[in-house]
């Protein structure tokens, strides 16, 4: 443990810590008051930063020499006895502002005040550290300073807004000290006080908030009258500049460039009154004119004011009565100068002293309303300034515009009524019986529809078109697309009706339509106001709806009973509900029942369109091109010819027709459609009957070797010339195991003996000839692994019938036969074994030789080593 410092030590250690060097202070030079005033001397520590509170103690002086105990903040007996009462009374007494700050108050200073003041702070220290005192004299100076107010000049205190007023106040100073005044002019409107206008002890003019602008202008003015008298001038006052004025003395005292205020005095000037401006403006209350006549309106101003003041009329209008909704606009204007601001329509003039005449030229209905005058007096301010001192509004003034509504009917009629859909349907609608016309009405239209309804439901109409003043047309959901592909046509051929045209109706339009004629007037802005509508009566657009008829009946004129005759049929079309139709006509053949070589299978011939337009549809073969014909016997009966029939014609021959009707011209809409009843061709003949089968010598070959297969025809029945007979031969294949794959023409030669080959992807190549008169060969040379498979032949006989035409008999198909492909292991393996045997002996050879080379030049020097040793070994063996 160490051992503790001696008392005495830590006691310096604490005051060092607790003050280090102390400053007091109190103002510098002397201090300078007016009996009666109040003294106030702070005194403060420099450099304290001590915890608690700095004690002190003032002392009184009158000569400077020996000081008597005045006051101390912490020992209640340290006064002198003869300021004890006072200290009691509280006429002298010490206020701590901080910590290390206390200033001393005496009130009501006597002349046995002046002199000299110390402030001290007690100390304990054991060394000194800084000034623990200051002093400072203070000069008692005698009251010399007098404050009065003056008479006031006219118009007095009560006075009106922007007249003027002026305010005096005296004041002046017997000090026998060298002193300056400083004067302030306050104005109090309740417990609100507001600086106007101050002179400082400096000799400037410093004006209060608000008043800046008015000083700057000259409206308000501080002035000098004499020796001791100033006055407050105002040219124009304002409503604000009522209350109550106060001028404000203060005398201050200067040394050494240090200014001090000693004393402030005050009076009470003037109570100001400003007298609100009587002002009212009034109008006609209520007010009707005709459309197109002149609207005149007085408002007549009612004032107190004589003076100079100015008046500013404004003229408004609004559709409501209150004028500060929005919406309201200005007329016409007057302004402070005379000067009217208006337009061409609208004039204003000042009739006599206190009357303002509004005239507004050629009224309409957009002129119908509430009119308002508003008044404002304005009087001239100092340098051309301008102030407004009161502002009226009349009541609204309600304006009424009565016109002649142009009287008239409208008559609707349907000129073209639709009697089946497509039809064309045009209606009318007319202006008729017009009175009171003028040349400022305008008529337009508006079409509307409604849909039928059997019962009493009440049903919305629909807007199909409107036309507004400007002629413009817009078009209503209903009829907007329909319009823009010129379906529907709105249109205006006469000065006095309107027409509404649909080019296809269609069964949605029927229903009643009617239009509505509106008359538009012409506003004084060139714009349009629409002022009357009229309805029409409704017109009913309906038809009966029926549903198309349409027969057709097919009949054979001639027998039929052979190959190569020439088939006819003719179809006769009857309609009905059908308006002005044309048909189309498609011939259609099937195979009859039992026939399995095209089941439900439906093969289009030849057409004719309702333009009679012939078309071969699925006709394809080119050696009859011109063999069928379709022609138009009447305008409903059409005639089909088919010459050289073959045996393959056979079957059921219908006619589907489909009646067309006209739309928009030249556009043809399908009405029905209908099927004739069939006409069989059946050919009773007993003929040869021909069967196809595929032989092979060689069903499993070695790639590479040829495969031949024979496609063999046999005949049963009557027996045929060969002359008489001929095929058209056609070789498939399909390359798997079984027949689910599609099966691949090979070649085909035709009955003429034209032969065609397909393409192939690999090398092996085919050929196909006629060995005899029912036998076919197909060779495939150089066969590959892919040609393995099915193959068969499928044969379309020909047959020449008696009178010398070439009959196509049914397709006839043979029975596949497997071909299987062979590889040949020999020659697979021949050329690989003798690549493989020549490559081992090469290999063989060359490491012999790598190996010769190594043992003779790698290992003849190792041999020689050896050799010399030896003959060393024998040398000492001599020895």
């Amino acid at each position: 443990m160490g051992r503790l410092a001696p008392r005495p030590l830590l006691l310096a250690l604490l005051s060092l810590a607790l003050c280090r060097g102390r400053v007091v202070r109190v103002p510098a030079g002397s201090l300078v008051r007016v009996v009666g005033t109040e003294l106030v001397i702070p005194c403060n520590v420099s450099d304290y930063d001590g915890p608690s509170e700095q004690n002190f103690d003032w002392s009184f002086s009158a000569s400077g020499s020996s000081f008597v105990e005045l006051a101390s903040t912490w020992e209640a007996g340290f006064p002198a006895p003869q300021y004890r009462e006072r200290l009691q009374r509280g006429d002298i007494l010490l206020r701590r502002t901080a910590n290390d700050a206390v200033e001393l108050h005496i009130k009501n200073v006597q002349h046995s005040d002046q002199g000299h003041y110390k402030c001290s702070t007690p100390s304990t220290d054991a060394t000194v550290q800084g000034n623990y005192e200051d002093t400072v004299q203070v000069k008692v100076l005698p009251d010399a300073l007098r404050v009065a107010a003056s008479p006031q000049p006219p118009p007095g205190p009560s006075l009106r807004e922007g007249e003027p007023f002026e305010l005096r106040c005296s004041a002046s100073s017997t000090s026998p000290l060298h002193t300056h005044l400083a004067l302030q002019w306050e104005v109090r409107r309740g417990p609100a006080r507001r600086s106007i206008l101050s002179l400082t002890h400096e000799g400037r003019f410093r004006p209060g908030p608000g008043y800046e602008q008015r000083h700057r202008g000259g409206d308000v003015r501080l002035d000098t009258v004499g020796s001791d008298g100033y006055r407050l001038a105002v040219s124009r006052a304002l409503s604000s500049d009522q209350g109550s004025y106060r001028c404000i003395v203060s005398e201050w005292i200067g040394e050494q460039g240090n200014w001090q205020e000693i004393q402030e005095k005050a009076v009470d000037v003037a109570t100001v009154v400003i007298q609100p401006t009587v002002l009212r403006a009034a109008v006609a209350r209520n007010v009707s004119v005709a459309e197109g006549k002149d609207l005149g309106l007085a408002c007549n101003i009612t004032t107190d004011r004589t003076d100079d003041v100015r008046p500013e009329v404004t003229w408004s209008f609004s559709r409501t009565p209150d004028s500060t909704l929005p919406g309201s606009r200005v007329l016409a204007r007057l302004d402070r100068d005379s000067l009217v601001h208006g337009s061409p329509h609208v004039a204003l003039s000042h009739t006599d002293a206190r009357s303002y005449h509004l005239l507004v030229r050629d009224v309409s209905k957009e002129n119908a309303g509430y009119y308002f005058c508003h008044v404002a007096l304005w009087t001239p301010g100092y340098n051309r300034s301008w102030h407004k001192v009161a502002e009226a509004m009349s009541a609204p003034a309600a304006v009424t515009v009565t016109w002649l509504e142009p009287d008239y009917q409208v008559y609707l009629n349907a000129s073209k009524v639709p009697e089946f859909s497509d039809d064309l349907t045009e209606l009318e609608c007319r202006i008729v019986d017009v009175k009171n016309p003028e040349a400022s009405v305008r008529f337009t239209v508006s079409w509307y529809y409604r849909v039928n309804r059997r019962n009493d439901d009440v049903v919305a109409s629909e807007l199909l078109a409107v036309m507004n003043g400007d002629w413009t047309v817009k078009y209503g959901e209903r009829s907007k697309q329909r319009a823009r592909e010129g379906d529907f046509i709105f249109s205006k051929e006469h000065p006095d009706t309107f027409n509404f045209r649909i080019q296809r109706t269609t069964e949605e339009d029927r229903g009643n339509y009617y239009c509505v004629v509106s008359a538009w007037t012409k506003q004084r802005n060139s714009s349009w106001v629409k002022s009357k509508d009229v309805f029409s009566k409704p017109i009913n657009i309906f038809w009966a709806l029926e549903d198309s008829v349409l027969v057709v009946k097919a009949r054979q004129p001639k027998p039929f009973f052979a190959a190569g005759n020439t088939f006819e049929m003719t179809c006769k079309v009857s309609s009905k509900n059908i308006k002005s139709p044309r048909y189309s006509v498609l011939i259609t053949a099937e195979k009859p029942v039992g026939d399995l070589s095209s089941p439900n299978e439906t093969k289009y011939i030849i057409s004719l369109d309702q333009d009679s337009v012939v078309k071969l549809e699925n006709w394809t073969d080119a050696s009859r091109v011109d063999g069928v014909v379709l022609e138009k016997v009447q305008e409903d009966e059409f005639r089909y010819r088919m010459y050289q029939t073959q045996v393959s014609d056979a079957g059921l021959y219908r006619c589907v027709v489909t009646a067309w009707s006209p739309v928009r011209g030249s556009l043809w809409r399908e009405a029905a459609t209908s099927l004739s009843n069939p006409i069989e061709i059946d050919f009773q003949t007993s003929g040869p009957i021909f069967n196809a089968s595929v032989h092979s010598d060689t069903p499993s070959v070695v790639r590479g070797d040829l495969i031949k297969l024979f496609c063999i025809i046999t005949v049963e029945g009557a027996a045929l010339d060969p002359d008489d007979m001929a095929f058209d031969v056609s070789w498939f294949a399909v390359h798997s195991f079984g027949l689910d794959k599609a099966p691949v023409l090979l070649s085909s030669l035709d009955r003429k003996g034209i032969v065609n080959t397909a393409q192939r992807d690999w090398k092996s190549s085919l050929s196909l000839e006629r060995v005899s008169v029912l036998e076919f060969l197909l060779q495939v040379h150089g066969s590959e692994d892919q040609d393995f498979g099915n193959y068969y032949c499928s044969v379309t006989p020909w047959v020449k019938s008696p009178t010398g035409s070439w009959q196509k008999e049914a397709e006839i198909q043979s029975k596949p036969i497997f071909i299987t492909v062979k590889m040949d292991v020999l020659n697979a393996f021949k050329y690989p074994l003798l690549i493989g045997v020549g490559l081992s002996t090469v290999i063989g050879l060359l490491s012999c030789l790598i190996g010769y080379c190594s043992s003779h030049w790698c290992c003849k020097k190792e041999v020689q080593e050896t050799r010399r040793e030896r003959r060393r070994l024998m040398s000492m063996e001599m020895d």
